[in-house]
C-alpha cells in the first residue's frame, strides 16, 4: 500500500528503511519462531486450497 500524498520522483516507496533490508538475513530466535509459524500458516492455507480445488466437481 502506497502512502498518501504526492508521488515521489525518486521511485522510493516513501518509507525510510535506513539502508537496512526489511527482513534481516539472520533474525533472532523469537523472529525465527514467528516466521516459522507464519510460514506454516501459509503452507496449510495453500494445501487446503489445493485439496479443495481438486475435490470440487
Amino acid at each position: 500500500m502506497r502512502p498518501r500524498g504526492p508521488v515521489r520522483s525518486d521511485g522510493g516507496d516513501g518509507w525510510d528503511h535506513g539502508g537496512m533490508p526489511v527482513l534481516e538475513p539472520n533474525p533472532q530466535n523469537g523472529q525465527k519462531k514467528l516466521l516459522a509459524v507464519l510460514g506454516v500458516m501459509l503452507a496449510v492455507t495453500v494445501v487446503i486450497g489445493v485439496i479443495a480445488s481438486i475435490a470440487s466437481p
